[in-house]
């Protein structure tokens, strides 16, 4: 499953690893299930965020180790270790007498460990770590147009359910009928596939005309704190925006914390970029700092075209042990945690009018929790603007990961996505998912290009958590069928 992800891409292992995943639940009791779940699942999430550690592991040796185990097997006890226990216990109704429990258990089973994934990567709040989604895997497979409808979550579901219905096949081969229920089932999968995409308001999306670039500086991490960065950065980013303004874009981008000062403590260099964006006569977006009434905040500071700064955009969803730490108090007492910034959080989204469009915001970890970029659509952004720091992974699969969930975001909300990365990736996503530009890693590279209003989607309308809590309803009325054809049978039992 976990070589599904980037930078392997074996797409077709997610569903094929489910099945052996679902396969091993059906036949444990709830008990040997959550201890599966956990072991398997700090294998998969071990190797999912294995790269968290790529610069920060250096911070805290010989101990950075952990900035990748520690969530890998808290995510696995909320993501696999309880959704196991769950399953199995589901998988008690495959043993049913009645052909409906037994061929609904793999669908209630699907619907746990996507309702599971929601809640470990989002339902926990700050403390949530969203990648290694399951749905991210298939923004280029046939499963991809669901998107538009159920989101990364739904297509999780979509996924499991294959698995799942494999294992069943497998485990109940014996048994009349289960063959031509998994048969059924992977057909429902593949019908509403299709019709999905037959209806993918994507598909046709009027000409692009808004131009717009994203600028990739390409200074590794290691050297963006160095004696002499800041100067290097300035003059880079500078000279590269200027060559941007060739293309008469309206709007320019550049990644987050690229100028790591605060722009409102250093009112000369405020002045300076003021003067860039008047120059090239564009909307100038610049990752910066800025402290205010004793706290410091990473934001995004927006300069009009007429030089003027119209807006400020503080980060709300921060990086959990990175960029702050929750319950601060209760960890102040290990060593290392000094090493880790004290960033405050934002407490509201800045939809941005530049022309003809309104533009949203997200800076880096933001981009990963669907619920966040869902609800900048439904306040009125009809294009996302992705800027991230993806220096601090280096070639590692992480950028390429992140640069995959920026398609999903496209995809979930129909919007345009404007993304610029320090070291790359840095791109234009349609909203069907597509890189129409994109730059390669370690390059220093302008990506210019044009890019249109947004397109509706019916997940914009119902967002994550309406999936999830669809997916736990589904659960438990299955439960509710299973209950009650146990009681009805007991009952014939005793008539007997």
């Amino acid at each position: 499953m976990a070589l599904a992800f980037p930078r392997a891409n074996a797409v077709v292992l997610a569903p094929l690893g489910a099945m052996a995943l679902f396969w091993a639940w059906f036949g444990a009791s709830p008990k040997r299930a959550f201890w599966i779940g956990w072991l398997a699942g700090s294998v998969y999430f071990g190797i999912g965020f294995w790269w968290f550690g790529e610069t920060a592991g250096a911070l805290i040796a010989p101990f950075g180790f952990l900035i990748a185990l520690g969530p890998a097997v808290a995510d696995a006890f909320f993501g696999f270790a309880l959704p196991g226990l769950l399953v199995a216990v589901a998988a008690r109704g495959l043993a049913a007498r009645e052909r409906p429990v037994r061929a609904l258990a793999p669908l209630a089973a699907a619907a746990i460990f996507a309702a599971a994934e929601w809640f470990r990567s989002e339902g926990l709040g700050e403390i949530g770590v969203p990648f290694t989604s399951l749905g991210f895997t298939q923004v280029s497979s046939p499963l991809a147009a669901l998107g538009a409808y159920v989101g990364t979550y739904g297509i999780t579901f979509a996924v499991c359910t294959i698995g799942a219905y494999l294992a069943y096949a497998l485990r109940m081969r014996s048994v009349r009928g289960s063959g031509v229920d998994a048969a059924l089932a992977l057909g429902a999968v593949a019908g509403a596939s299709l019709l999905a995409w037959a209806f993918w308001p994507a598909r046709t999306l009027p000409v692009p005309a808004y131009r717009v670039a994203a600028i990739q500086g390409n200074i590794p991490q290691g050297l963006k704190f160095a004696p002499g960065a800041l100067p290097q950065a300035i003059g880079r980013y500078t000279a590269l925006t200027r060559a941007a303004a060739a293309t008469h874009p309206q709007l320019i981008l550049w990644p987050e914390t690229v100028i790591p000062v605060a722009f409102n403590t250093a009112p000369a260099l405020r002045d300076r970029f003021s003067a860039l964006a008047k120059r090239v006569r564009a909307e100038l977006v610049v990752g910066t700092y800025e402290v205010a009434g004793g706290r410091e905040y990473n934001v995004l500071e927006f300069f009009g075209a007429g030089g003027r700064l119209e807006r400020t955009y503080r980060k709300r969803q921060l990086v959990p042990f990175a960029e702050h730490i929750p319950w601060r108090p209760a960890f102040a007492w290990i060593p290392w945690m000094s090493n880790v910034s004290n960033f405050s959080e934002g407490s509201r989204d800045e939809i941005v009018p530049v022309g003809d469009l309104r533009f949203g915001p997200v800076v880096c970890w933001e981009s990963a929790f669907s619920g966040l970029a869902n609800g900048e659509a439904r306040d009125g952004a009809q294009v996302l603007l992705v800027a991230t720091d993806d220096a601090w992974f280096g070639t590692s699969a992480g950028p390429y990961q992140h640069a995959q969930i920026a398609q999903m975001r496209a995809i979930e909300t129909g919007r345009y996505v404007l993304r610029a990365a320090s070291t790359g990736i840095s791109g234009i996503v349609a909203p069907d998912g597509r890189y129409l530009k994109t730059s390669r890693m370690n390059e220093t590279a302008i990506v210019s290009g044009a890019i249109g209003p947004p397109v509706e989607t019916v997940f914009d309308a119902i967002g994550s958590a309406t999936v999830a809590a669809l997916l736990a309803l589904l659960a438990l009325l299955y439960a509710a069928i299973a209950a009650f054809a146990a009681r009805r049978e007991q009952r014939s039992l005793r008539a007997r």
